[in-house]
Formats: structure tokens, sequence, C-alpha cells
């Protein structure tokens, strides 16, 4: 091999010995198989999976699939990194090595004996955490040990201690559930009545990974009636709504608040107990401090509750809500600008007040450019009927009572 390759774009050359043969990129994690060879562990452990089982630069068969971590190499990549500070080049972390099958399995036997001491089997759970934190690799070889069903006793076994059903439910969030899994919580009443009740906990974090089960259960249930009775559960609502009041002490809440907020306002008969636990006011307050993706759900559930009359209401009197669901058309995602459309389109059918501040903050600007443009076909019939509705809120000079504004005939399609 040569003793050097082409250089990258900061300015200086990466050793041949420190790139890893099957990437050709800089090593991060090193490691030596049974032939001697060395590489990157992502790198090799994508090549055995996809059915590889020889080494990829010598073509010896690999007899053990042991990966051993090239401690000393990846020492000297790090200093390396940091003699070449100066061209751009950072520093590459310590990795940290992959739970062992053997640990997990025991830390999962220890947390799930009644036998066991109470604080003894709270220590394995947070081992098993921090595991869990690690990587993906360790969350897909804890669930592979079945971790999940001996997760999901313990959250809500009363022969340990609160603190052991805490830690066990945080590491469950970190999982995806199963729609048995789902079943198992939603339909036993006095689970979802205890994770109700840690909406209320004075801890943030024992909050937060209650919403989040609530969320994941909510939304891995098929059955309608399971659904209906985990949004029907008393004060669900607020303790999840409330969540979304403190998002800038703990940024998490914001993101979990809505995805559980959303979650349970898809039940159509619970939706009014969102209104009174204060949802309109909450999300428009909160509109713009959610990212993407929990921006498009934060609207998607606007538009779910101005279905209700008393949601629609609430939206109607905030003194923001028009203005906001105007700016936000085109700005945000074609998701974003369809759920927009469609509450701004519910709140003027019912409200001739919204009509003129949807006028006033530039609403038919807005909307002729969304019919235009590439966005979805729905979008576009909420922005027709939005567009026909406001006809007579139109400025006298408005392009818009042009006879040949291509949109003036617009076919009526039912919500």
């Amino acid at each position: 091999m040569p003793g050097s390759l082409e250089p990258l774009d900061l300015g200086v050359q990466i050793p041949y010995h420190f790139r890893c043969p099957i990437s050709l990129e800089l090593m991060r994690d090193p490691v030596t198989v049974c032939t001697g060879q060395t590489y990157d562990r992502p790198s090799i452990e994508s090549w055995v999976a996809t059915g590889n089982t020889t080494c990829p630069v010598t073509r010896a068969p690999l007899t053990d699939f042991t990966l051993i971590p090239n401690h000393t190499l990846r020492r000297l990549i790090q200093e390396w990194c940091v003699a070449n500070r100066a061209f751009g080049v950072e520093r590459i972390p310590t990795p940290k090595q992959p739970a062992d099958p053997s640990v997990v399995r025991s830390l999962l036997n220890q947390a799930s004996s009644d036998s066991a001491p109470t604080q003894l089997r709270v220590n394995s759970l947070r081992r098993l955490r921090g595991f869990a934190r690690d990587s993906d690799k360790n969350r897909s070889l804890i669930a592979s040990l079945g971790a999940v069903q001996i997760l999901l006793t313990v959250v809500f076994s009363r022969n340990g201690s609160d603190e052991m059903n805490h830690e066990a439910l945080a590491i469950l969030v970190m999982f995806s559930l199963g729609e048995n899994e789902c079943e198992f919580v939603a339909s036993d009443l006095d689970k979802i009545r205890y994770l109700s009740m840690l909406l209320f906990h004075s801890s943030m974090e024992v909050r937060v990974n209650s919403a989040a089960l609530i969320e994941i259960v909510a939304a891995g249930t098929r059955s309608p009636e399971l659904r209906s009775q985990i949004s029907n559960v008393d004060e669900i609502y607020e303790g999840v709504i409330d969540l979304l009041r403190n998002p800038i002490s703990f940024p998490r809440a914001l993101k979990i608040g809505i995805k559980a907020l959303f979650a349970l306002c898809l039940v159509k008969q619970t939706r009014h107990k969102a209104v009174v636990a204060g949802a309109p006011t909450v999300l428009v307050d909160r509109l713009a401090d959610f990212e993407k993706c929990d921006a498009e759900r934060a609207l998607a559930t606007v538009e779910l509750l101005c279905r209700v009359p008393a949601g629609c209401a609430a939206f109607a009197e905030h003194a923001l809500t028009v203005a906001l669901l105007v700016k936000i058309i085109l700005k945000i995602s074609e998701r974003a600008t369809e759920y927009a459309a469609g509450a701004l389109l519910v709140l003027c059918s019912e409200s001739e007040r919204c009509q003129r501040e949807a006028v006033a903050a530039g609403v038919l600007t807005q909307l002729l450019l969304l019919v235009q443009s590439d966005c979805t076909e729905r979008a576009k019939r909420k922005a027709q009927l939005l567009l026909k509705l406001l006809r007579d809120s139109w400025p006298q000079d408005s392009i818009g009572n042009s006879d040949d504004f291509a949109c003036s005939q617009v076919l009526v399609v039912p919500l």
C-alpha cells in the first residue's frame, strides 16, 4: 500500500494505517480480527452482517468473529488528531465498548428476581440503563434478551421500591413495544392510572418518562376501545399538557409532551378533555418552540382540536392563533402547511373575526402561493376552500377579485 492516500478537504493527509481498509476513512474505533488485520468497528461489523465470512484484506476465513479493541492504534490516532488540530482535525472520542451479552443477561436476571435485595435490583437497572444509553447496538442486544417483558413487569411491580420502578421505566421508554406489549398495559386500567399519577411526580424525569410510555402504548394499540380507555383516564390530559408548560428547564418535556398529546387527541371522543385541560392556549404559546417534526405534530393536534366546538372557540379567542397559522404556511414543511391551512379553514368557517384577522395577517398572498406550489393535493384543496370562504373579505383591489383568477372555480370537498 502507498505511504499516503489522497488528501481530504482538511489540508492534511491521513496516514494510510490510520484508515480503515474497508471504508478508507479515519478509524474511530479500531478493532483487530482473528487474522491480525485491523478495521473500524462499524465497517467490519457491517461486512460480517452482510454474510461475509472472510477477512476483507487477507481473504482468509474468519474462524472467530471476536473483535478485539486495538487500544494502541486508537491512542496513536488520537495523538495524530491532536497534533493536526490546526488543520481542523477533531480528536476522536474514546469509544465505549459494547456490552457483554453474559453481563447483560446477568443484570436482567438480578433486576427481575423478587428474592434479590431491592438495592441490588436498582443497581442492576442502573447499569442496564447505562448500557442502553451507550449505543443502538447495546439496545438491540438488551432487547434480544427479553428485556422489554422483564422491564414491563418491574415498572408495575409492587414488590420493590418506587426507585426501582422509575429506573425500569427510564430504560423501557428507550425501546419499541409490540402490539401485544402495548395491549398488556392498555388493557389494565390500574396500569394506566399508575402512569397518569406519575405525570404529577416531583421528578421531571419521571413525569416525562411516564408520558413517553403513555405515548408508546397509545400509538401502538390498535383497539379503538383500549385507546379510548387510555385517553379517558382522569387527569391524563392535564398531566401531559403540563409538561408543555415547562420546556425551557427540561427540553425533552416539550418533545415527549407533544407526542403524547397528539397520540391522545387521535381519540375523537375525548378531545374535549384536552380543550378543558388548556391544550389550545399551550399549543399556541409553544408553537414557535417546536422543532420541525414536533411542529408538525403540534399543528396536526391544533387541527384536530379545532374540530371540537369548544376547541375551535378557544383557539379563536387566543390573540395569536390566526397570525401564527398564517405565518407558518409554506415555512416549515408540506405537512405543517397542510395542517395550518386546515386549522385556518375551520376557524374562518366559524368566525368572521378570524376571517378578518387572517386577511390582515396576509393570508391571501400565502394561499395564492400555496395553490401554485408543489405541496400536497390536500393542502391545495384546503387552500382553495379557504380562498373561496374569504372571497367576500378580500380588499376591493385584490387580485382575488379578478375574473381570470385560476382558482375562482373551486370544487367544494367535504371535510
